[in-house]
């Protein structure tokens, strides 16, 4: 690698239509495209990391390491969401990922410019674990990535890696390659087929995108719906009376209680009707 050769590659266990709304919360502008039937890849069209070299403004002084960009963008992503988060990196000294999954401590590994592996033997096997990886055949192959190899290099270890990842479906399209830099990787993900750009669009929609990631998970039947206005008319009954009887026995607990249902059904149902107002055409 050369001081050039700074890069970065975000792989989401996930198709695009699911990565594109949590990725508009990073406020960065990426690009998304399909990485295989199972997969989708970001690629940063900025570079918001330390760049190498000697000449550096005082800006990118300021800036972080590449790894703990990726690292936290890629922490991110996952605790947003049930599928995992891979985080490919490189710069003229090292290169390594990092992966996250839910709020479990992340994970990764680093190799020298030559190959040199630097990390712990335990975290391919917990890769493995956390990826649902063959438990033999995957970790004996992740296992050979941390031995000395005089021949090696870091960008060969991550091809390697990304070698073990196409038994999980994923496909990395053509020049979207460990070692590459990131104004390359940038240009070949753009003429990619179906690739889109995501940016940030606001506070506005981010808590759009965050409403429909609520009323799309488990709990949106009781957050939107038939069954979210039946338990807010409910609320609305039972807090009316409440209230009342707190007041006129001067039970200033049971009239709290009763305060609170009024609140909680009055909010449910004008939460629906906002939402509602807000999709009609």
């Amino acid at each position: 690698m050369n001081a050039t050769s700074t890069g970065a590659l975000l792989l989401c266990r996930a198709d695009p239509e699911t990565v594109r709304p949590l990725a508009h919360l990073l406020r960065e502008q990426m690009l998304l495209a399909r990485a295989g039937e199972e997969w989708s890849v970001l690629v940063p069209e900025g570079k918001p990391w330390r760049g190498e070299g000697a000449r550096r403004d005082a800006e990118e002084q300021d800036a972080e390491p590449v790894d703990r960009v990726l690292g936290g963008w890629a922490t991110a992503l996952a605790v947003g969401s049930t599928w995992p988060v891979l985080a490919l990196w490189w710069d003229a000294d090292r290169a390594g990922f990092t992966l996250a999954a839910g709020f479990r401590r992340p994970v990764g590994y680093v190799w020298l410019t030559d190959g040199t592996p630097v990390g712990e033997d335990e975290a391919m096997r917990t890769f493995a674990v956390r990826l649902g990886l063959d438990p033999v055949l995957d970790v004996q192959a992740l296992e050979e990535l941390t031995r000395p190899d005089p021949e090696g290099s870091a960008d060969a270890r991550l091809r390697g890696l990304l070698a073990v990842l196409t038994r999980t479906g994923l496909t990395l399209p053509a020049g979207l390659s460990p070692g590459e830099s990131a104004d390359r990787l940038r240009s070949v993900a753009a003429v990619q087929r179906g690739v889109e750009r995501v940016e940030w669009a606001g506070w506005r929609d981010a808590v759009r995108v965050e409403l429909d990631a609520v009323e799309s998970s488990r709990i949106g039947p009781w957050v939107r719906g038939p069954r979210a206005r039946a338990v807010a008319a409910v609320q609305l009954a039972a807090g009316l009376p409440l209230l009342l009887w707190g007041a006129r026995r001067r039970s200033g607990g049971w009239a709290a209680a009763g305060a609170v249902l009024l609140a909680q059904g009055a909010l449910g149902l004008a939460y629906e009707r906002a939402r509602a107002g807000a999709e009609a055409p």
